[in-house]
């Protein structure tokens, strides 16, 4: 029987430097129906749902015809707030989907979705994308991964990894923060404490490595990089819709 797959996008009104902003329009649509709609696309998830804890993002998802849940206000994290819905379904398999990626597509949740079909896979997965802007490696805004010879995490560091100092033609890889998880594994994983490595980097996937769990890191080149998270990022995303992007 195949597994079910649910993506749940966490979306909260309130934020340090964009308040509102999963309701800012962008082409005449707010930001997370940019997001629901090209992920609801993707043919492996079952379906999708916004999981957030303001009526306001409620009634707009509805409005264009989505389905949006409404949680906790306590929740300190997407995760959080990603893994109480995951609670309720029975879904084996959970894509979080950020809800600031207006341009997500099918291809890159495919790609997430793809290695925890394999039962034998680690229990949590996501992606990355090579570096080539040499400028991005020293960002600490860009969190780079490094990975085993299987494709796994080794560490996830706001710092430039691996040292760039020695070796010619190192490679460095740039995180995307889109994760899946078998559903066994985010509940637990939402109830495990947090650990001193994460929060140094201010990076919750750092909880899982800590606590001894694997994550699978798939490298793709189909990511169109835009996370709106203030107002100037949204003029950007709205010069990039002058441009084809794929679905």
């Amino acid at each position: 029987m195949p597994v079910s797959v649910l993506g749940v996008i966490p979306a909260r009104f309130a934020s340090r430097r964009f308040d509102g902003k999963p309701l800012a329009l962008l082409g005449g649509k707010p930001l997370i129906q940019h997001v629901y709609e090209r992920s609801s696309a993707c043919p492996v998830l079952a379906r999708v749902v916004v999981a957030t804890d303001d009526r306001r993002i409620q009634a707009a998802v509805e409005a264009f015809g989505g389905r949006a849940v409404m949680t906790s206000p306590e929740h300190l994290s997407g995760t959080d707030r990603v893994a109480e819905v995951a609670a309720a379904d029975n879904a084996g398999i959970v894509v979080n989907i950020q809800g600031d990626e207006p341009f997500v597509n099918s291809r890159v949740l495919e790609q997430v979705v793809r290695p925890l079909l394999d039962p034998d896979a680690p229990p949590m997965s996501t992606l990355c994308k090579q570096i080539k802007d040499p400028l991005a490696v020293a960002d600490r805004d860009v969190v780079k991964v490094v990975m085993d010879r299987a494709g796994r995490a080794l560490y996830f560091s706001r710092s430039p990894i691996p040292y760039p100092g020695r070796g010619e033609g190192s490679i460095a890889w740039e995180h995307i923060g889109i994760y899946a998880y078998r559903r066994d594994f985010l509940l637990a994983f939402s109830r495990m404490d947090p650990t001193p490595l994460e929060g140094r980097e201010g990076l919750e996937q750092l909880r899982a490595l800590e606590h001894g769990h694997r994550i699978a890191v798939v490298a793709t080149e189909d990511h169109v990089g835009v996370s709106v998270d203030t107002p100037e990022d949204l003029e950007r995303a709205r010069r990039l819709m002058q441009r084809p992007v794929p679905a």
